[in-house]
């Protein structure tokens, strides 16, 4: 049986690829979604461009796991000497725009709850959610799915992780910034320029150090990403506007950034643009996390941004593929990753259900 879904999910994924799907359009992708679950006669629901479905013999009484990815792509970048749009196969190695991120990870799980759909008995409920506009932290993905869906206990993000245990994540405040000055004609004297009052500000930036390290994620890490001011090239502007990239550790809430940034940054204005893309983990005393280990996976602290940012239970981050191919030209995925995938999957939630 293992066999046969695993060979079904590769071809899921080649249909995957063939489909344009970028954030908020992933309409043609959900279908093809929607066809597997029909197939395998798994009553589902979709809504918008989000499928999900629970197992056949779901118990209230009973606490929920979530598996969860997502079939939303980023636009290809130039850099592409393939086909983005189509699946091809070499050396092992299948290519393709969202082959591994996270397409490998997405036909895994589907496979794997596959796999358990049927079973009667088992110790957690399963809910898989095939989600949409994860890679643009989108209003109509997973975040939309939590008051829909059954309450989830903990949950399974398929990213890639190499099938290792992500057991924590670092979460995402994007700040905007004004640093002010004295506006004037660039012809006269002003010890108040903007842009030059800025130096200090970005060298405070490129200093700084919060206080809390987390041993598995490190320190919180803090870039201006970017930096916009004035209009024309003889006059002064009254202000420069500064974007700032705080990626957060688990010592912190993202409240807490806020509230420490406002305070202390020479900044004459520093703003948040959302606070819900927190941190998140999983105590390495979980039985996910245990049996994980006992599977002979590694754990580690993730610095990249995914689903997990709008979960608040416990949740681990794991997939086939590797990260660091993830938006890369010529993106691929093995072959060999996404069979070892499920295996490990169904493995990992044996020992758990």
């Amino acid at each position: 049986m293992i066999q046969d879904l695993t060979t079904d999910a590769i071809d899921l994924l080649k249909k995957l690829i063939e489909t344009e799907s970028f954030s908020s359009e992933e309409d043609k992708t959900a279908a093809h979604i929607e066809y597997w679950f029909r197939r395998h006669n798994i009553s589902y629901t979709r809504t918008k461009n989000n499928v999900w479905a629970t197992n056949k013999y779901f118990d209230e009484s009973k606490p929920t796991l979530l598996l969860n990815s997502h079939h939303d792509t980023v636009k290809p970048n130039n850099g592409y000497t393939k086909d983005p749009f189509k699946a091809i196969v070499e050396d092992g190695k299948l290519y393709g725009l969202g082959s591994n991120d996270a397409g490998g990870c997405l036909v895994s799980l589907i496979a794997t709850f596959t796999y358990f759909y049927n079973e009667r008995d088992l110790k957690y409920n399963l809910v898989i959610v095939a989600s949409a506009e994860e890679e643009s932290s989108g209003d109509n993905g997973l975040n939309s799915m939590l008051s829909i869906i059954p309450k989830v206990d903990v949950a399974i993000v398929g990213e890639p992780t190499l099938m290792n245990l992500a057991v924590a994540e670092k979460g995402l405040v994007v700040f905007d910034a004004v640093v002010k000055g004295t506006p004037s004609h660039a012809a006269h004297p002003n010890k108040d320029n903007a842009i030059y009052n800025t130096i200090s500000v970005l060298q405070w930036f490129k200093d700084y150090k919060f206080k809390k390290a987390s041993p598995v994620l490190g320190d919180v890490k803090m870039t201006v990403t970017q930096i916009n001011a004035g209009k024309q090239h003889n006059a002064v502007p009254a202000e420069v506007s500064l974007v700032v990239d705080v990626r957060v550790n688990d010592k912190y809430s993202n409240k807490e950034i806020v509230e420490i940034l406002q305070k202390e940054s020479p900044c004459d204005s520093i703003m948040p643009r959302s606070l819900r893309l927190n941190s998140s983990s999983i105590p390495l005393e979980h039985n996910l996390v245990k049996a994980g280990l006992e599977l002979g996976r590694t754990t580690y602290g993730s610095p990249t941004l995914s689903d997990q940012a709008v979960l608040t239970c416990p949740s681990l981050k794991l997939g086939p593929g590797d990260s660091t191919r993830s938006h890369s030209a010529d993106e691929f995925i093995y072959l060999d990753e996404i069979e070892e995938g499920i295996k490990i999957y169904i493995e990992l939630l044996k020992k758990v259900l």
